[in-house]
């Protein structure tokens, strides 16, 4: 996918439900944590946070109590879409979400004490001239061995091909050149067990696992296999690998 074709992906998956798969039946072996507790263990009550590419922004909500004012961007229109309706179904006040580029942050110099990203793009620079000093940035991505097998299954998917590690690596190269003193990094390599057909089918058609998945002849032939060859007591089997960087500035 190139960055139009991402931009209409998220755009489409936004207006349908944000980032929400909380209708997702699966279990997980082998998470060593949960992005969101990480960065509710580190913000203070008075803290300022930002949140890139918050989605729909149901996570930002969810730790709404755990920091004086939380902000949201997202670069598609139809996740801020989803974002501002689920903002207006909550009981909190102190969340604000904003259509806006990781790429030019419209926020003064040193004005957050803290910054999140969860799967999504960031520039360094930007988010060191927004941080405070001895702020801190924390970002969890997707690694290139995520899904693995899935991938193999269909022939092709995000990240294909790449070595393993390439986007951790170059992520801390681009923090250290942006002037953040302490970074950190840590990964796992879990394990999913999705109960359902249906549950791979919604993974597939909500995020760019498999790039166009259903638009090739093929795809349902592959995945019918790749369920076949992955099905096991617990589960349909395949894995889900991140990793994880704590950067100070």
């Amino acid at each position: 996918m190139n960055q139009v074709e991402y931009e209409t992906f998220y755009n489409k998956v936004g207006k349908e439900n944000g980032w929400d798969f909380s209708s997702l039946q699966f279990t997980s072996e082998g998470v060593k944590w949960d992005f969101y507790d990480e960065v509710t263990k580190r913000v203070r009550e008075t803290d300022l946070l930002l949140d890139i590419g918050t989605g729909g922004g149901e996570n930002l909500l969810k730790i709404a109590s755990s920091s004086h004012l939380l902000v949201g961007i997202d670069l598609s229109s139809g996740m801020m879409d989803t974002a501002q309706s689920n903002l207006q179904n909550a009981n909190v006040t102190n969340v604000r979400f904003a259509q806006m580029s990781s790429d030019s942050l419209q926020f003064p110099d040193s004005f957050f004490d803290i910054v999140s990203c969860c799967h999504a793009p960031f520039n360094s620079k930007e988010v060191s001239r927004v941080l405070k000093k001895e702020g801190l940035f924390l970002t969890q991505q997707v690694s290139e061995a995520d899904k693995s097998n899935m991938k193999e299954a269909f022939g092709r998917g995000q990240s294909f091909g790449v070595e393993d590690g390439s986007l951790k690596q170059r992520y801390i190269n681009e923090l250290l050149e942006a002037g953040f003193s302490d970074v950190q990094s840590f990964e796992f390599d879990a394990i999913d067990y999705f109960h359902r057909p249906e549950d791979v089918i919604f993974l597939l058609t909500h995020t760019p696992i498999i790039p166009q998945f259903g638009e090739q002849n093929e795809d349902f032939h592959k995945l019918n296999r790749f369920i076949e060859d992955n099905q096991t007591d617990k589960g349909i089997r395949t894995n889900s690998k991140r990793f994880m960087i704590l950067a100070k500035k």
